[in-house]
């Protein structure tokens, strides 16, 4: 039995949807992009997902959620190449860094800049706090002097192949380099890791996002930024 092309329904400058979209590509998974306005709570999206929230994939004749268990997944059942290391060490390092951006990054970041700047506008919920944006602004600094700590001592975030962790990271930095909210200048190591994976055919989609209302700036789709 031949099964249909996977679907997700995502947005596109959802950090999380953005990591379930690199390990799609990573895998060569071909995949139809459904934008959902979950906002608005249409029955048939909270049947797929009874939370509200994106992204949701089917695959396998299977609908998922939660970015994490979706990528774990798509690692399970296609290993090659692979995003998570052999050894148990490797792979709690991989899961802490995954963790760290998609929950305190997210929340002391991506939150306080992109939900702020983009999404309060495109779901009609007001203005942004601009007590929000300066917290989000200052928080970025910690978060990109760590990752060149880590940087400093490893060729990838979690160690010496990329991996799911690398992913994570640069889905929410792709976000909010479209709204132009990192400073590449702070540290030279990261955005030349950013520049490394930016490269990668994975990436190609997500450069080619635009978002009505909000054109990217120059550098974004540039690989040599």
């Amino acid at each position: 039995m031949i099964l249909p092309m996977a679907r997700l329904f995502h947005v596109p400058l959802s950090p999380f949807c953005r990591k379930v979209r690199l390990s799609l590509a990573e895998k060569k998974i071909e995949v139809e992009l459904v934008e959902e306005r979950y906002w608005e709570k249409d029955p048939d999206f909270l049947r797929r997902n009874p939370a509200g929230k994106v992204p949701v994939l089917k695959l396998d004749g299977k609908m998922m959620s939660e970015s994490t268990p979706i990528c774990e997944y798509i690692e399970e059942t296609r290993p090659e190449p692979a995003l998570m290391p052999k050894d148990p060490d490797g792979r709690l390092e991989v899961r802490r860094l995954v963790t760290w951006f998609d929950d305190k990054f997210h929340a002391e970041v991506t939150s306080k800049l992109l939900y702020e700047r983009v999404n309060k506008k495109v779901t009609k919920q007001g203005y942004p706090d601009s007590t929000n944006v300066k917290a989000g602004a200052k928080a970025i600094k910690f978060h990109l002097d760590y990752m060149a700590w880590l940087l400093d001592h490893r060729r990838w975030l979690a160690g010496d192949v990329m991996t799911l962790a690398d992913f994570a990271a640069a889905a929410h930095l792709s976000s909010l380099d479209y709204i132009s909210d990192v400073d590449w200048n702070r540290a030279p190591v990261v955005k030349d890791w950013y520049a490394k994976i930016k490269s990668r055919p994975a990436f190609r989609s997500i450069l080619a996002d635009q978002v009505s209302g909000f054109p990217p700036p120059a550098h974004y789709a540039d690989l040599d930024f």
